[in-house]
C-alpha cells in the first residue's frame, strides 16, 4: 500500500523549469535540460534561417542554436545575461542527440502541480499550450516541432 502511495504522489508532481527568452517564458520539464552553458557567438553561414543563429561547440559536439523567438515569428535577440540551454533532442534521430536554445536570463526551477490553471493565451505555432504561474505567464514549447524544422531545413 505504501509503494502504491509513493507511486501516486510521485506522479502527481514534477519539477519543471522556466527558460526566460526575450519576449516569453518556456515551461519544460527539467530532465529536457541537459547543461547550462554561458552564451558564445555561434559560427554562423550565410544562407541560414533566421532563427537558426549558427552552430556552436559543446563537450566535442557542433550543436543548433536556436532561437526561439525568431522560430514563433518574432525575432532574435541577444541580451546582455544571454545564456545557452543545451536541451536533448526528443526526435529519436540517432544522429542528433541535443539541440541548444538561446536564452535571456538564467532557468528558474519550481514544483509543478499535476492540474496547472491553463491561461487564455495566443499561441504560436512552436506553442502547445499556456499555463498560469501565479503572476506569470509560461509557454509549454513543442520541441518536437521545433526539431523537426531543423530536419525540414536539411540542417540535421
Amino acid at each position: 500500500m505504501t509503494q502504491a502511495v509513493t507511486q501516486q504522489t510521485g506522479a502527481s508532481s514534477l519539477t519543471g523549469l522556466l527558460l526566460p527568452l526575450s519576449d516569453r517564458t518556456l515551461l519544460v520539464p527539467n530532465v529536457a535540460l541537459a547543461e547550462l552553458i554561458p552564451y558564445r557567438a555561434p559560427q554562423a553561414s550565410p544562407g541560414l534561417p533566421a532563427w537558426l543563429l549558427g552552430q556552436i561547440a559543446w563537450r566535442d559536439l557542433r550543436l543548433p542554436l536556436l532561437s526561439f523567438e525568431a522560430a514563433a515569428g518574432g525575432e532574435a535577440r541577444v541580451g546582455p545575461g544571454a545564456r545557452v540551454a543545451v536541451l536533448n533532442a526528443l526526435g529519436g534521430r540517432p544522429h542528433v542527440k541535443f539541440i541548444a536554445l538561446l536564452l535571456q536570463g538564467i532557468p528558474r526551477s519550481l514544483r509543478l502541480e499535476e492540474n496547472l490553471p491553463r491561461a487564455n493565451a495566443p499561441l504560436s505555432v512552436l506553442e502547445l499550450d499556456a499555463v498560469q504561474l501565479g503572476t506569470d505567464l509560461a509557454r509549454i514549447p513543442d520541441l518536437m516541432a521545433l526539431e523537426q524544422m531543423l530536419a525540414d531545413a536539411g540542417l540535421i
